[in-house]
C-alpha cells in the first residue's frame, strides 16, 4: 500500500512538473557544491530559460556559500532539493551517483549526471533503467560533446580510419577517488565511440601510477570492427594542459584543439597538401551542455549524451583500467 501511494504521489508530482514546462521557467538545482557543482550553479544562473532554485551538499555551509553567490537557496536534503526543482545536475563523487541521481529521478526530477555515469557498469545500468521506468531525462556530462569544435568535426567527418587524441593536465587535486582513465580519458573515449559508430573489436592498454595509487598516465589503442583504430593518451601529471584530437580519413585529416577551440584541415590536391583554418564560433562548453539539457527537458527530446552512451563509454574505460591494473 505504501509503495502504491508513493507511486501515485510521484505521478502527481511529475504531472505538475510537466505543466510548469509550458507556462513557467524551469527550476534548476545542483547536488554537490565542489568546484564542478559551483560551475554548474554559475552556468544555470546565466541561462534565461531556467531559475537556479536550490543547491544541496552534505556540507550545508558549503552549499550555502554557492547558493548565496548565485542567488539560490541552500537545502539540507535531497527531498528538499527535489521539492524545489524540476531538474538538477548531480556533481557529487562518482560512488554516490546511483544514490543521489536515483533518488532525484524517483522524486520526479530530470537529471544531468556528471561523468563517469557510475563506478560500475551494473550501477550505470540501474540508472539507465530507472530513467526509462520513470520517464525522466538522464543526460551524462561528457562536456567535450558540446565544445564548439565538435560541430566542425561532425560536419566534416565521413569515414574515420585513424584517430589520435591527447589529454594532458597538471595534477588536479580533485577526482582523486578515480584514476586518469575515468577522470580524463573517458571524455575522449565517449567522443571516439560517437564518431566511429562501430563496435570495439579489441583494446590494448598500459598505464602507471605516479602520485596516486591508481594510474596517473595511460595509453590505450582501440581497434573497431569497421577497421578504424584509435590511439588515446591521458595524463594528469603534465606540466602543461593539452586537449587535442586528430582524425584521419580518405580525403585528408582534421586537427582540432578543444582547449583553444581552434582547428586546421589538411587534404591532398594537385599533388600537394593543402591546409585551411577551421572556423570555430567560440563559446563555453559547460553552458552549452546545460542549455542543451534544459532544452531536452522543455521539449521532451532525447539528450545529446544519453545514459546508454555514458554507460558504453564507462564499460570501455573500465576495461582499460582492468588491463592497467592487471599488468
Amino acid at each position: 500500500m505504501e509503495e502504491e501511494f508513493f507511486q501515485a504521489e510521484s505521478s502527481l508530482v511529475i504531472f505538475k512538473r510537466s505543466a510548469r514546462y509550458f507556462f513557467m521557467k524551469l527550476r534548476a538545482g545542483v547536488a554537490g557544491s565542489g568546484s564542478m557543482g559551483r560551475n554548474h550553479a554559475r552556468c544555470y544562473s546565466l541561462i534565461q530559460e531556467v531559475e537556479l532554485a536550490a543547491v544541496y551538499d552534505a556540507d550545508l555551509k558549503r552549499a550555502q556559500a554557492v547558493a548565496e553567490e548565485f542567488g539560490a537557496k541552500a537545502v539540507d536534503s535531497l527531498e528538499a532539493l527535489a521539492e524545489a526543482c524540476d531538474l538538477a545536475s548531480v556533481a557529487v563523487p562518482t560512488i554516490a551517483h546511483l544514490e543521489v541521481g536515483g533518488e532525484l529521478m524517483r522524486r520526479g526530477l530530470h537529471v544531468l549526471m556528471e561523468k563517469p555515469i557510475a563506478p560500475s557498469v551494473e550501477e550505470a545500468k540501474q540508472l539507465v533503467e530507472l530513467a526509462e521506468e520513470r520517464d525522466r531525462i538522464l543526460q551524462i556530462g561528457h562536456i567535450e560533446r558540446f565544445n564548439p569544435v565538435m560541430r566542425e568535426l561532425e560536419a566534416k567527418l565521413n569515414h574515420p580510419k585513424f584517430i589520435e587524441s591527447h589529454r594532458l593536465s597538471p595534477f588536479p587535486n580533485r577526482s582523486i577517488d578515480i584514476g586518469v582513465v575515468l577522470d580524463l580519458m573517458i571524455h575522449d573515449l565517449e567522443i571516439i565511440l560517437h564518431l566511429v559508430k562501430s563496435p570495439v573489436a579489441s583494446i590494448d592498454a598500459v598505464g602507471v601510477p605516479v602520485l596516486m595509487k591508481s594510474e596517473d598516465i595511460a595509453n590505450a589503442r582501440l581497434r573497431f570492427e569497421n577497421g578504424c583504430v584509435a590511439n588515446v593518451t591521458a595524463s594528469r601529471i603534465s606540466p602543461e594542459r593539452l586537449r587535442k584530437i586528430r582524425v584521419f580519413q580518405d580525403d585528408g585529416y582534421l586537427s582540432l584543439d578543444y582547449q583553444e577551440q581552434s582547428g586546421e584541415m589538411f587534404w591532398k590536391e594537385g599533388g600537394a597538401i593543402q591546409k585551411a583554418t577551421v572556423e570555430v564560433e567560440k563559446d563555453e562548453p559547460l553552458k552549452l551542455e546545460l542549455t542543451a539539457f534544459v532544452e531536452s527537458v522543455q521539449e521532451g527530446k532525447t539528450p545529446a549524451v544519453t545514459g546508454k552512451q555514458g554507460a558504453d563509454a564507462l564499460a570501455i574505460a573500465l576495461e582499460i583500467t582492468r588491463q592497467i591494473e592487471a599488468g
